[in-house]
């Protein structure tokens, strides 16, 4: 049974990322896992966590401002990693994943899976934890480029693609609500051009 310590992980992802790594590939993985935009965590079947990643630790900081946010997703992580375990006995190769908001600002997609390898006694579980808000402002990035939008536009759009209403983008960037309408209708139309769809 795993018994993932909240204590034992913060003390983890607090502490500088240590490179210890053998062979010829030294610093290789890490780098890879560190140029991932989702944060990933590796903890053994005995809930031991042995790797964080740098965006494990920017978001374990970020979260942990927040005391009780930072229980509740650890609480989370550790729910989703007892249900894979339990699962696991007839499916190998499941995927456990689920959606936790925290607040208006971070919700995240945590995953869970066994990443076997054949060459050691014990098998490990890989945590992905995407942060949804980040993923979808990049997307929302990506498109205002594509479709030729201005910065408040592109300002507009990110808010837009985050699930903010009308009014809420109103007032957080402080104009009217017929100024974001009058925004939107440009956007829609940028768009409809940028896919030949006039």
């Amino acid at each position: 049974m795993i018994a993932i310590s909240n204590k034992c992980v913060e003390n983890f992802i607090l502490q500088q990322p240590n490179k210890r790594e053998c062979g010829c590939h030294k610093g290789f993985w890490h780098n890879v896992l560190d140029g991932l935009q989702d944060s990933i965590l590796i903890f053994t079947e005995f809930g031991e966590l042995i790797h964080a990643n740098s965006n494990a630790y920017n978001i374990y900081r970020k979260v942990a401002q927040n005391r009780e946010n930072a229980k509740t997703l650890l609480n989370f992580v550790h729910t989703l990693c007892k249900s894979l375990i339990e699962y696991s006995l007839y499916e190998d190769k499941l995927v456990v994943c689920d959606e936790i908001v925290l607040n208006s600002s971070e919700l995240f997609r945590v995953r869970v899976r066994w990443l076997n390898m054949d060459k050691y006694d014990f098998r490990y579980l890989l945590v992905t934890i995407e942060n949804r808000y980040e993923s979808i402002k990049n997307v929302a990035i990506a498109e205002a480029k594509k479709f030729d939008l201005t910065q408040r536009e592109t300002e507009i759009w990110c808010l837009y693609r985050a699930h903010s209403t009308y009014k809420q983008i109103s007032e957080q960037l402080y104009i009217s609500l017929n100024t974001v309408k009058k925004h939107m209708k440009n956007i829609h139309a940028k768009r409809q051009a940028a896919c030949g769809c006039m």
